[in-house]
């Protein structure tokens, strides 16, 4: 969608403007005139339209997250079948811009009758001035596999079942040329996940296990970075039924994380990083029906550990643990988890962070979080203190699913780090994976949270 340009194209213009900004010779006088006129006001942004063409003025901001809300400004402003636009500006304040133009030309329109009058026509952001083509050659393909995130967290349980998610990660694998193997109920059962199957109980769609491998020639690390996302695919809360209001008819995102974790891989993918890196998707929907797992049953994990189920609804931990066991057969040099994983996390922060909860280095902790401030999607770091496996403690078995009514985010991941036996990171992204009302170039629904952040970590991985 970005690309470079040499000259002004299109019915649309956005200059980014500071103290050294002049027009062309080649510019109306009426819009030189409006121009000056916000060159000297207070104003940060601002536009005129004449006939069918576009001029938006952007004051340059260091910070970048304010860029790329004007991004998004300007796109409510834009003609829905403006098909081109061009931005006039250098560096990493207009990549942001552009950024947050081109993510909010996101939507998601299968289902609609309409689908043709609603839709945005934008095909090339055009950017003139001191950019590389490498920049917008990696923001274009982050931006594809926000995309793809968006779209895998917003289609409904109705067409995207367990084994449908794998057929979708088999698909971008095969573009992106990175390796999809796809595990069936069968070999799920040789590997004894018993939280998987567990969980799969109560469903009539068999499960899926996804396994995700990017290899370059030469990685910086000599053993795999290994990300683990979530795939409930929807959420009932099986026995320990949800109610729908608020909850249970949004669950359609409970696979933000196996979306934030396949789409990492793809942008990596698609734009070389030279680092070896394998994704884990567990997948099943956890429903009430058939033989479903109970309060009260005591499950057997791939590992060995014997597990008290006291809330069916913590179902995500119990699938991931079986993925975080896996990931011990590549020794990695670090496991990152992501999941919407608890209410308490989305208590804790809203919708304005993810939790971060890790017993990996602080270089490493430190690069993650400064990785999602600078792409803006922030994590707040909680503690994951040995103190708080007492809360996991059962009677009968060697941990509870539950750790009772406080921390609630913090005890799920110590749940996970009992199963990894490598540097972990767990990411609760529960606030920012969905949103209910259209936000800024998070759009409507599905956001694609931790894709970019991600991406950034791995891009300054050392």
């Amino acid at each position: 969608m970005l690309q470079l340009t040499h000259e002004l194209k299109g019915n649309a213009f956005v200059f980014i403007v500071n103290g050294q900004t002049t027009l062309n010779n080649q510019t109306p006088d009426y819009v030189s005139q409006a121009f000056k006129t916000f060159q000297l006001a207070e104003t940060k942004e601002d536009f005129i339209k004449v006939g069918n063409q576009f001029y938006f003025f952007v004051k340059e901001e260091t910070n970048l997250e304010k860029m790329r809300v004007a991004g998004f400004n300007i796109r409510q402003k834009l003609d829905k079948k403006a098909t081109e636009i061009t931005i006039v500006g250098n560096g990493e304040t207009t990549l942001a811009l552009a950024e947050g133009l081109a993510l909010s030309n996101y939507q998601f329109l299968k289902y609609f009758k309409d689908a043709d009058e609603r839709e945005y026509i934008l095909e090339a952001i055009f950017m003139l001035g001191e950019i590389s083509s490498e920049e917008i050659n990696k923001m274009n393909n982050v931006i594809k596999a926000v995309f793809w995130a968006r779209d895998m967290v917003n289609e409904p349980n109705s067409y995207l079942t367990a084994n449908q998610l794998a057929k979708e990660i088999q698909e971008i694998g095969d573009e992106a040329h990175f390796h999809v193997e796809v595990f069936r109920k069968p070999e799920i059962e040789a590997l004894k996940m018993g939280g998987l199957l567990a969980v799969n109980k109560g469903s009539i769609q068999p499960p899926t296990f996804t396994v995700m491998e990017y290899k370059p020639a030469n990685p910086i690390n000599e053993k795999p970075i290994v990300l683990v996302g979530k795939g409930v695919v929807y959420d009932t809360g099986g026995l320990s039924l949800k109610p729908t209001p608020n909850s249970m008819d949004l669950m359609k995102s409970d696979m933000g994380g196996a979306a934030m974790m396949a789409a990492t891989v793809y942008a990596v993918a698609l734009n070389k990083l030279n680092i070896h890196v394998i994704g884990l998707i567990p997948a099943t929907d956890n429903r009430p029906g058939g033989d479903a797992y109970a309060p009260g049953d005591i499950i057997t994990m791939m590992d060995g550990t014997t597990v008290e189920v006291l809330n069916t609804d913590a179902e995500g931990r119990m699938i991931l643990a079986d993925a975080i066991s896996y990931a011990t057969k590549y020794n990695p040099e670090l496991i990152i988890n992501a999941a919407t994983l608890t209410g308490a996390a989305l208590v804790a922060v809203g919708t304005r962070a993810a939790c971060l909860m890790s017993n990996a280095s602080n270089n490493v902790n430190t690069a993650l979080l400064n990785a999602g401030e600078k792409v803006y999607e922030r994590m707040v770091q909680l503690p994951l203190w040995d103190d708080y496996k007492e809360q996991l403690k059962s009677t009968c078995a060697d941990l509870k699913n539950i750790g009772g009514s406080t921390a609630g985010t913090i005890t799920a991941g110590k749940f996970l780090e009992h199963f990894a036996k490598a540097p972990f990171v767990h990411i609760d992204i529960a606030g920012p994976a969905f949103t209910s009302a259209p936000e800024n170039y998070k759009g409507n629904g599905g956001t694609g949270t931790g894709v970019r952040a991600l991406h950034e970590f791995l891009l300054n991985y050392k």
